[in-house]
């Protein structure tokens, strides 16, 4: 690491298309951490969308032998798939194995805890992700993540019907409606809270929030909690590393 950081993180896609990755780079710059630095992988082989949860198993394979070698080099680690990703356990444990505790997150489990701090606790967070099947995946990580079915505390998972490669080569007022209409079914459920179910919608967060703002006011629609879960993986980790813990 770069005698200028004082610390350092691994921003990990564990699919193979270049172009998310290279999405998620102005959310992390946007934040402004300038004593840490962050380094990108993209997995070398594999899938190039990640789209149901044998996608995440073969992502997985791919990735760790090469994320094995790295583990010294960084003091955190972020998987971005919006999944209970298997990366995740594997590389804690990896590096329990080799005596390291250094924290890893999936951008799962980070925007979700983020959503449950930031609401009151009669209040629900939905997810918006991509294609039909992630409703009973996200479904059970979410009674998984929480420990109990929980319903009053989570609005469901409504989807746009696009893959997560899609979303960056489907025409953006298709993008755009798909998403706006999930949004819509999510608020009607009650969601006070929104996240982007999907590493692949990075920059998407304004396409919701206007969502919410056609669907319930300017004044209304501004108060509902818009949660990018790289944005929040980051910060989850940026807080973890500086208290040491």
């Amino acid at each position: 690491m770069d005698s200028d950081y004082d610390r350092s993180v691994l921003i990990i896609n564990p699919n193979t298309t270049q172009a998310m990755t290279d999405a998620l780079k102005p959310l992390v710059k946007r934040l402004k951490y300038r004593t840490t630095h962050f380094e990108y992988f993209t997995a070398p082989s594999g899938v190039p969308s990640i789209n149901n949860e044998d996608d995440a198993a073969v992502s997985a394979e791919h990735c760790l032998p090469v994320l094995k070698q790295k583990l010294n080099e960084f003091d955190a680690f972020l998987v971005c798939c919006y999944s209970q990703h298997p990366l995740v356990p594997e590389l804690r444990n990896e590096l329990a194995k080799a005596g390291l505790y250094k924290p890893v997150t999936g951008i799962f489990e980070s925007s979700v805890s983020t959503c449950l701090q930031s609401l009151n606790n009669y209040d629900s967070f939905g997810i918006v992700s991509t294609g039909s099947q992630w409703k009973e995946i996200l479904g059970e990580a979410v009674t998984n993540f929480l420990g109990s079915d929980n319903p009053e505390r989570y609005a469901g998972t409504e989807t746009t019907g696009l893959n997560a490669d899609q979303l960056h080569t489907a025409p953006k007022e298709e993008v755009d409606r798909l998403m706006k209409d999930a949004t819509k079914k999510l608020l009607s459920n009650g969601a006070k809270a929104i996240c982007l179910g999907c590493a692949g919608m990075a920059g998407l967060d304004q396409t919701v929030r206007e969502a919410c703002i056609e669907a319930l006011g300017e004044q209304l629609g501004k108060r509902v909690r818009v949660v990018d879960g790289v944005v929040s993986g980051v910060i989850f980790l940026e807080g973890t590393l500086r208290a040491g813990v």
